[in-house]
């Protein structure tokens, strides 16, 4: 499905991007997995010039770049805060960290990459649906109120980056994920699985066939779409 493309992967170690770089993998691609807690490419997603000088380097060697995905999710040790104890700063430092290396890493992609490449961000359900606070209930916890902000910000980017570079045959979408099962208090996933059209948290595993998709030559004449990989929570 992606035989000798060549992709970049940020944030190749979290919960999601590592079987993302493990289904591109399994498609025959070369995947090059830049993460902060990567082995084979040590990068600080926030550190612009290591972003310009990982480009660089994969081009030099590989002589291309067919796709770029972003899923990479930094966050402050205060991360879920309740909306009155956020403080500034920590607001700003979040949106730093997740939203705007999205600039650079689109810059630096389009000076290398050609027709037919394709650019892969993430969102979430929260930057399309208000949030559902009753799932919360019972678990002394909330939803962080930056992230629909800054997911809604890329998700709106990425129309924006598709319809820019739409005639360079260049494509971007986005793929959006429901709630993911990562060993979250019990009463959350009883409460979200209730609420959720599946009855269940996703899978990790079951996000990455999506940007597989949206990376392949499958996918040649999709661009600017947001693909909500959501068990159904975004159609009731």
């Amino acid at each position: 499905m992606l035989k000798n493309k060549v992709i970049i992967v940020f944030g190749g170690c979290g919960l999601i991007g590592k079987e993302v770089v493990k289904d591109i993998r399994k498609n025959n691609a070369v995947c090059i997995n830049a993460d902060i807690n990567s082995e084979e490419c040590k990068l600080d997603i926030t550190d612009n010039e290591a972003i310009k000088k990982l480009f660089k380097d994969v081009f030099e060697k590989y002589g291309k770049i067919d796709g770029v995905v972003n899923c990479a999710y930094p966050r402050t040790k205060d991360w879920g805060n309740k909306l009155e104890d956020i403080q500034f700063e920590s607001w700003q430092k979040n949106i730093d960290m997740q939203l705007n290396p999205i600039i650079t890493i689109t810059q630096e992609g389009l000076k290398y990459m050609k027709e037919g490449a394709s650019f892969v961000n993430f969102g979430s359900i929260y930057g399309v649906c208000g949030n559902d606070f009753t799932i919360y209930e019972g678990t002394g916890g909330t939803s962080p109120a930056a992230y629909p902000a800054i997911k809604a910000g890329i998700i709106n980017f990425t129309r924006y980056l598709a319809s820019y570079v739409g005639h360079l045959g260049i494509r971007a979408n986005c793929v959006s994920p429901g709630g993911v099962f990562d060993n979250q208090n019990p009463i959350f996933v009883k409460n979200y699985s209730h609420r959720s059209p599946l009855k269940r948290l996703a899978k990790p595993e079951e996000m990455a066939p999506a940007v597989t998709f949206l990376l392949s030559d499958g996918a040649s004449y999709i661009t600017g779409h947001n693909l909500m990989v959501d068990g159904g929570w975004s159609a009731i």
